[in-house]
């Protein structure tokens, strides 16, 4: 979380830019799911209050399903509103950032860290070209209640506008600027929740804003493209910029313009962005909402609001509502797995770790944040402990993960099966299992009970490899003869089978 560059060179680091075609804002991205058949209009009126959000889920219980875009509201309302824009579609992850979206998951690990190395600068365009500037409204012509803002749970607190939002907050001490995600339910035309949990950035450059005496500035635009949606869920470290890894996932330099209410940026392709002042000791009652877990998160309790000072809108905008659910009905789905499992892979690599050999944080797992399986090729005694030992604790899986688990090389740790077969023939729980305390959590988790005992947690970090102080004596594991796999793959259409052969991590020499 650099101090953002803006400039119009856009200065790229690590590879040179690729063949990648990628769609530039919400709209593009709209138009290329729906020629490849992954959005689904819907005509028909929903009432906002749960009736979307059930659609949504009831629509995307299968990891196939599509995007939908609501158009039609039983009320009246200035927009549209797009649900399970990523979900459980690697395909749409894909699309996103211009792969092709029949890669497997191993193979969209591998790509995206390669993408991710690449860093682009945003770039400053004038205000006149930003397309979120067709409407701008200051004061009391702001409304944000004529916009479709969803209710999706029946215990919700209100409805929320902020779940597929992407927050702009600035250290007061460096100028550095953090992007992040964080939930916020409208309170009225003008009032906007903001809602952060202990130890992310947003929050931490409110707390300093506040301990100098003075409010916090916040930009926070709704209807973004999924690009800022990914990087702004994802855990940096402290001193990397967001939008650098925006512009090098998109292949291009992230457009922002220039506020009229601040001096935050906004972004310029953004299909709704407020600008606004956090106050210090401004607060409404937020919440319950339903959360990424499958459970609500946090009882009902005062939490700090956003006075909005300028709204600027495209014409019938297009607001992202990101429905928190149990897998695969989350917004934070396959997209966050394969993210996240690159940044980890890449953590562990930077921290010096040899023979990492796949790594995976299973989307079902808590939409990727409860359990991370890493694959390994044992090189010394040890390896395993330290390979456990970091990645509990490396920045992109410290937060919430409470399942560690690490398989040799012939595992594929995409492969639930697998993972299974060797935590059940490889790891005795007696001896395999050791447990790390008071760790980063959430004040989301309902395993914690009590929510004062929180966001503290822990860590079971399990080694279901062989052990290497008797890998002679592990019995031989069946595999494929490489030969026999090879002659059979050159002959898979002869045999009259669908598709390609799966590949093997794995065979016998």
């Amino acid at each position: 979380m650099d101090e953002v560059r803006l400039d119009t060179t856009t200065p790229v680091r690590g590879p040179t830019a690729d063949e990648r075609v990628c769609p530039q804002d919400l709209r593009e991205f709209l138009a290329v799911i729906e020629a490849a058949g992954e959005l689904k209009r819907i005509a028909a009126a929903v009432d906002l209050d749960e009736e979307l959000a059930a659609v949504t889920y009831l629509a995307s219980r299968r990891e196939d399903a599509p995007a939908l875009l609501f158009s039609s509201f039983t009320e009246a309302a200035a927009g549209s509103v797009l649900t399970n824009m990523l979900g459980a579609s690697k395909r749409r992850y894909a699309l996103a950032i211009g792969l092709d979206p029949d890669l497997a998951t191993r193979e969209l690990i591998l790509r995206t860290r390669d993408i991710m190395k690449r860093r682009i600068a945003p770039v400053m365009i004038d205000a006149a070209t930003a397309p979120v500037n067709e409407v701008i409204h200051q004061g009391d012509a702001i409304d944000l209640t004529k916009l479709p803002v969803p209710r999706f749970w029946p215990r919700d607190g209100g409805r929320y506008i902020g779940t597929g939002d992407i927050t702009f907050t600035r250290d007061p001490a460096t100028g550095r600027i953090n992007a992040g995600v964080y939930r916020q339910m409208l309170h009225g035309p003008r009032r906007v929740g903001m809602y952060c949990s202990p130890g992310k950035h947003g929050r931490l450059d409110r707390e300093a804003w506040w301990a100098s005496g003075k409010p916090c500035p916040v930009v926070v635009a709704y209807g973004i493209d999924p690009v800022l949606s990914m990087v702004g869920a994802q855990v940096f470290g402290s001193q990397d910029s967001e939008l650098d890894f925006a512009g090098g996932l998109q292949g291009r330099g992230v457009e922002l313009a220039p506020g009229i209410a601040g001096d935050l940026p906004i972004p310029a392709r953004a299909e709704i962005v407020i600008e606004g002042l956090v106050h210090p000791g401004a607060t409404e009652m937020e919440g319950p909402l339903g959360e990424f877990t499958g459970y609500y998160g946090n009882l009902r309790a005062p939490q700090p609001v956003i006075e909005v000072t300028a709204l600027h809108m495209r014409r019938n905008p297009i607001l992202t509502g990101a429905l928190m659910a149990r897998y695969p009905s989350c917004e934070i789905g396959a997209y966050y797995a394969i993210m996240r499992s690159a940044r980890i892979w890449d953590s562990l690599e930077m921290l010096g770790v040899p023979g990492i050999c796949g790594v995976y944080a299973h989307p079902a797992a808590a939409s990727g944040w409860g359990m991370v399986v890493v694959s390994v090729k044992q090189l010394f005694a040890g390896h395993v402990a330290q390979v456990l030992a970091l990645t509990a604790q490396c920045p992109a899986a410290a937060y919430y993960t409470k399942w560690i688990i690490a398989v040799d090389e012939d595992v594929d740790p995409t492969e639930i099966n697998d993972v299974l077969w060797a935590l059940s023939t490889r790891c005795n729980p007696s001896e395999n299992i050791d447990i790390q305390r008071n760790t980063w959590s959430t004040g989301l988790d309902p395993s914690q009970g009590p929510s004062d005992g929180r966001p503290y947690g822990s860590k079971a970090l399990i080694d279901a490899c062989k052990p290497h102080r008797y890998r002679d004596q592990f019995p031989q594991s069946t595999l494929l003869r490489c030969s026999v796999y090879e002659r059979v793959s050159r002959r898979w259409s002869e045999f009259g089978l669908a598709g390609e052969p799966p590949e093997m991590t794995a065979l016998d020499e």
